[in-house]
């Protein structure tokens, strides 16, 4: 008896239960939207496109979110993957669509929108004549007009800041390779130099091939730059990080509301453990580049040299959608060692798109003084102890500021006409074979090629012929400038990017303080 009635309560909480968890599904949020998109989808009085009311219902939800959860129709997640993954035919460049116009965030490195000109922060406003900004045009459609096979051209029309007209561009399509570590060479008979620009599928094995050859050449310092490096795969970061950490030292734990704490650790058996190390950032270095940054901080393992990083730690998990679609959705904050979270603060999403805009309006750029963190930021690194902020990016520690000396009127106007790379053209056209036979190698090119008044007096009268007004005191200034970007693009048309860096580089103030003070 006492069985039977214990087994009727059991069937009645059962059943209670049961009836409590069908009354909250039917009355849930999700409920409530299934149920006015099936009444839109039955009885509006005209027909509409259901699938584009539940894509924009969820783009609208996730807006209400973060910056960085985002949703992506099935060609977007095939194209958007391609610059981490694999190669393709086009014109090389890795964007995200902004208020309907393609957003440039950087031209791949070596492509031929590099080539040409193209700049990170250009806005594709026209392809082949045809209007693709502000017209709703789906991303589809714009990238089946940008690619094609290899070999094809297309004509754009680029806006850029600070440049009133639309400037032509010309973009020959071509196999695009997907390399992630743009150069790596020695910069002294003990020093090395690696810069990576995203951290991809292969980007590990990139790195630990490029630093094994510096290590036959004598290599006991390392500067590995990330300025720029927006940041990418995960575990790309994981495995650089784990090549200077000791066993067991954390690399960076992920936590959020939903998704417990997850660490993850160096193995110890990394190639580059002991001797010194310099990492160079900036205000673009992103996500992967901060985690790689922030380890390497918070266990003192080396300098960080530049300006602070973006902020951007926020852990996005991607959910494939039946049609091929994909939600990123945030599930959880990255964390360094120590802690601090990477994450800028993005109550406003306005105001987080215009954070880069606040920290030059503020001067932030050019001097570490105008830059300041609340006490409650503060914490310690693990091993000596000193002082470092969390609340948003990574703050270097030796701070160079940003240098605008050489970026008169006149030398911006020469660069966004096109008139520099145009310059380069002709006279890699002229004298490719005779430089080939000339400078048999990259090292007696460096040390014994000048760019020439003659070039140079070129490069003015082609200004002029591109709407240039010559102004003397303004080139004059540039003048360094000018030369070592001529000589470095030609460096980079008889070689590739690795020699173009090592000359450009001379000139950049962030990669000779790095080397400055490795060496001290």
């Amino acid at each position: 008896m006492k069985l039977k009635l214990l087994s009727t309560i059991c069937l009645f909480i059962s059943l209670t239960l049961f009836v409590e968890a069908q009354n909250r599904l039917l009355n849930s949020p999700a409920r409530k939207l299934q149920l006015a998109e099936f009444a839109i989808a039955n009885l509006y009085v005209d027909d509409v496109d259901e699938d584009k009311l539940v894509e924009d219902a969820i783009i609208n939800m996730l807006e209400e979110l973060d910056p960085h959860s985002t949703y992506s129709d099935a060609e977007e997640v095939k194209k958007l993957n391609e610059p981490l993954v694999g190669n393709f035919d086009g014109i090389g460049v890795q964007f995200n669509m902004a208020t309907d116009t393609l957003f440039v965030i950087q031209p791949v490195s070596g492509g031929p929108s590099e080539k040409v000109g193209i700049l990170a922060g250009d806005r594709i406003i026209e392809v082949n004549d045809t209007v693709i900004a502000g017209v709703k045009m789906s991303t589809e459609e714009i990238m089946r007009r940008l690619r094609g096979p290899k070999g094809t051209k297309v004509n754009l029309k680029i806006m850029r800041r600070g440049v009133p007209e639309l400037l032509p561009f010309t973009v020959k399509r071509d196999k695009i390779p997907v390399y992630s570590l743009d150069a790596s060479y020695m910069m002294t008979k003990t020093t090395g130099y690696i810069r990576i620009s995203r951290f991809a599928a292969t980007t590990a094995d990139e790195f630990e091939e490029a630093l094994h050859n510096l290590q036959k050449k004598g290599m006991r310092n390392l500067i590995l730059d990330l300025q720029g490096n927006g940041g990418g795969y995960l575990n790309a970061a994981i495995e650089i990080a784990n090549h200077v950490l000791e066993k067991g030292e954390l690399i960076v734990y992920t936590e959020g509301k939903r998704n417990p704490r997850t660490e993850f650790n160096a193995r110890g058996n990394g190639d580059f453990r002991t001797g010194n190390l310099v990492v160079l950032v900036d205000e673009f270095s992103a996500s992967a580049s901060e985690i790689v940054t922030g380890a390497i901080q918070d266990w003192d393992r080396g300098m960080v040299v530049g300006r602070r990083t973006f902020g951007k730690g926020l852990v996005q998990r991607p959910i494939d959608l039946p049609d091929g679609s994909m939600i990123r959705l945030t599930v959880a904050r990255y964390y360094t060692p120590s802690g601090r979270c990477i994450q800028k603060p993005y109550e406003s999403i306005e105001q987080y798109n215009r954070d880069l805009i606040e920290r030059y309006n503020r001067g932030e750029m050019q001097s570490a003084d105008s830059i300041h963190f609340p006490d409650s930021l503060k914490t310690k690194t693990l091993k000596k102890g000193r002082i470092v902020y969390g609340g948003g990016g990574i703050m270097p520690d030796y701070f160079v500021p940003i240098d605008t000396t050489y970026y008169t009127d006149y030398y911006l106007a020469l660069r966004d006409k096109g008139a520099i790379v145009q310059q380069n053209l002709k006279l890699i056209d002229a004298h490719r074979s005779e430089w080939k036979e000339k400078y048999k190698t990259f090292d007696r090119f460096n040390k014994r090629f000048e760019v020439t008044d003659e070039m140079l007096d070129d490069l003015i009268e082609l200004g002029k012929t591109l709407g240039v007004e010559y102004k003397e005191e303004e080139y004059k200034t540039a003048l360094p400038l000018i030369k070592t970007q001529l000589k470095a693009l030609i460096a980079c048309d008889l070689w590739d990017m690795n020699e173009y860096f090592q000359v450009i580089n001379s000139i950049n103030e962030t990669v000779q303080k790095g080397l400055e003070l490795i060496e001290d």
